[in-house]
């Protein structure tokens, strides 16, 4: 059986589209996933089955939720082996080491074009600093996400693609849950 990460986009956020882990995890064990593990409350969970990849599986996710959990939300699915690659390809393996929490993968539904990611970069007016690789943007945030000018809306815009982001620690630690 295959190894699996599903991030789920803009949960548990501010209130905004509200799902419990607990209910997450009871919907991907009914649709006959195994291993089902949840890691913080912003839509991490790891699990192990066969079949459906890619686009059909982040779809089947989708729809599920939708109908059980009621909430209408995109699903980003990697493989524990694209997953071992995301973290491989880190760009910033300094800025990791030193802050984490201001290392930000985003994880997008399609790979920008180069032409994209310099725009995006241009278009920066704060000193972050941003690479893409495959499905898979990387942005260091020296100041902090919070007052940072580099809105997801911003970064969407430019990369044409749909997204979601978790900081380094938690790529980290759903890499680990993946391993076990």
């Amino acid at each position: 059986m295959a190894a699996f990460a599903a991030l789920l986009r803009a949960v548990n956020v501010g209130g905004r589209n509200p799902v419990a882990m607990p209910a997450l995890r009871d919907l991907l064990e009914e649709l006959g996933f195994t291993d089902v593990k949840s890691l913080l409350q912003s839509g991490n969970v790891t699990f192990r089955g066969d079949g459906r990849r890619g686009a059909a599986l982040e779809a089947l996710l989708a729809g599920a939720a939708a109908r059980r959990l009621a909430v209408s939300t995109e699903f980003f699915v990697r493989t524990a082996a694209e997953w071992r690659s995301l973290v491989a390809r880190n760009p910033f393996p300094a800025e990791a080491e030193r802050d984490p929490g201001r290392l930000l993968v985003l994880f997008l539904k399609k790979s920008p074009r180069r032409s994209a990611v310099q725009a995006l970069q241009n278009a920066i007016t704060g000193p972050e600093v941003v690479r893409a690789a495959g499905k898979h943007a990387y942005i260091v945030y020296p100041n902090g996400t919070g007052r940072s000018r580099l809105t997801n809306a911003v970064i969407e815009r430019h990369l044409g693609s749909p997204s979601t982001g978790r900081n380094w620690n938690t790529v980290l630690k759903l890499g680990a849950l993946l391993a076990e």
